[in-house]
């Protein structure tokens, strides 16, 4: 967090794919943006009422997938990898242009996204970002799965569980300080399922265009994906990928310590809507100097707006 003003790319990047879930082929431009502007989807297959915005109110839709839709019942799905990679390389505002309903799914990971956007370059403003700091600690909890967000100095961390019946990827858990480590192997983390989920998630309209190019398969105790894992932690890694993606639906990166347990696209998404239910949970703060200093957050730095 050394450039604490807004960032958006400074070329255009194009990218063609197949859509993980309807199996067809997309194609999405990312665009620079003003400051201020945020991350903004654009239908251009539609003429009217074709702007979707990422929030996490927005989010109609978390079954494998995190999908947005506006008021007139416009979507977009399947965004968390792409909003993983803005939010990973510090985009605040850019125009994301889809010729479809679903963002492109290419390797399954947020790797491609990350590669196009670096190349492309990016442009630093001189206006000042935003953070949401979390005042008080959250949870939301179905059966044995949860997730908590609790305040934290000035750090974004994330501590992931995972729970399989499967001896290939069995219990794992991860942790990582966002804005500190080296993410290379979340965002490099490819989506995965069970073998003998597949045929259930087809009869339900799910995953047409999946394949051992854009997913990892585990058929009991073997990977079909004759290149193996790219990372020992892939699993709990892509699952952690997801997470940091749903989060940037707040629209604002974010200091906060966060646990979860068996979550998903599902439990983030009410995690959200649970803390700005309340002003008093959260503070937005405004960023004063260009660099934040690394033991607390010291409010004569930053200017409450929240």
């Amino acid at each position: 967090m050394s450039y604490l003003t807004q960032k958006t790319i400074k070329n255009n990047i194009s990218f063609r794919g197949i859509s993980l879930h309807s199996g067809l082929n997309v194609n999405l431009s990312i665009k620079p943006a003003l400051p201020n502007h945020g991350i903004v989807f654009k239908r251009i297959d539609l003429k009217n009422n074709n702007l979707v915005y990422p929030n996490f109110m927005n989010v109609t839709n978390t079954s494998l997938n995190t999908t947005i839709e506006n008021e007139f019942g416009v979507k977009v799905s399947t965004i968390e990898h792409l909003m993983c990679a803005l939010f990973g390389l510090g985009i605040d505002n850019a125009l994301i242009e889809i010729d479809n309903e679903e963002v492109p799914i290419l390797d399954g990971s947020a790797k491609i996204f990350m590669e196009k956007i670096i190349s492309a370059g990016i442009e630093i403003s001189e206006s000042p970002i935003k953070i949401i700091k979390i005042n008080k600690e959250i949870s939301y909890s179905e059966g044995g799965r949860y997730i908590k967000i609790k305040p934290s100095t000035l750090s974004l961390d994330i501590d992931f569980e995972l729970k399989y019946n499967n001896p290939v990827i069995g219990n794992q858990r991860n942790k990582f300080k966002v804005y500190e480590d080296d993410l290379s192997d979340v965002y490099n983390s490819r989506t995965f399922c069970l073998f003998e989920d597949i045929e259930m998630i087809k009869k339900n309209g799910l995953a047409k265009g999946g394949s051992l190019e854009n997913a990892v398969v585990v058929k009991e105790n073997e990977i079909l994906n004759p290149e193996g894992l790219r990372n020992e932690k892939e699993f709990v890694n892509h699952k952690i990928l997801d997470c940091i993606g749903d989060l940037y639906t707040a629209g604002y990166r974010m200091i906060a310590n966060i646990s979860c347990s068996q979550g998903g696209h599902y439990l983030t998404n009410q995690l959200l809507r649970k803390v700005f239910s309340n002003k008093e949970n959260f503070s937005i703060l405004e960023i004063k100097e260009k660099n934040l200093p690394h033991n607390l957050i010291n409010r004569s730095f930053l200017r409450s707006i929240a």
